[in-house]
């Protein structure tokens, strides 16, 4: 939580840079849910998204000289991280293990106060299809549904992180959609979560 701090997240990432521990923390849960988010979805292990947000935290600050605020947030630019990151993992392994019951449990060092319909598609009966559902996906529509749908991104926001235009981001999203129609389909009657209107998972 920040508190109400009214600083940046570009003036947290200057100052955590200068050592400063509390503005790191603050950035830190700012920015991990999202990131954490990401990974998990793209690469379907729990704990490799763990240390791939990790990773991102301090490739953020080792990386910090080459971010500029024009160019975009420092939320834009830890994507590009974690982007970068998923894609390196995914071409040194032929695939990801899969979540066993234990492992699909949350973690409260990266999970505390995560808004309760993350958590719950998490942790309720269904997680399991829900997430070989989104893993099925080609990665672009992957993509979109973990940016919009997951991590509640405006497409405005999401069409920048993806480099792509926003038409661009609503027609991935709806095709994606529609898969994800056919495989839950059989589930509709007995899901207890839902995101965005349209939102299948």
């Amino acid at each position: 939580m920040d508190n109400g701090d009214t600083r940046s997240d570009a003036e947290l990432l200057s100052l955590s840079i200068e050592g400063d521990e509390s503005a790191f923390f603050l950035l830190y849960e700012r920015l991990k849910h999202n990131l954490f988010r990401y990974a998990y979805y793209m690469t379907g292990s729990k704990s490799t998204a763990e240390e791939i947000t990790q990773d991102v935290f301090m490739t953020l600050l080792s990386k910090a000289g080459k971010y500029h605020e024009p160019q975009g947030d420092v939320a834009g630019f830890a994507f590009g991280i974690v982007k970068n990151l998923v894609r390196r993992i995914r071409r040194c392994e032929n695939g990801f293990e899969s979540l066993s019951a234990e492992e699909s449990a949350v973690s409260p060092n990266l999970m505390a106060d995560i808004d309760p319909v993350d958590a719950q598609l998490v942790r309720n009966e269904l997680a399991d299809q829900v997430q070989m559902a989104v893993a099925s996906l080609p990665i672009h529509y992957r993509e979109a549904v973990v940016l919009c749908d997951l991590c509640e991104l405006s497409y405005s926001e999401a069409a920048a992180r993806l480099r792509c235009s926003i038409g661009t981001v609503r027609s991935r999203l709806n095709r994606a959609h529609n898969v994800l129609a056919r495989k839950l389909k059989p589930l509709q009657k007995t899901r207890t979560v839902g995101l965005r209107e349209g939102c299948l998972i």
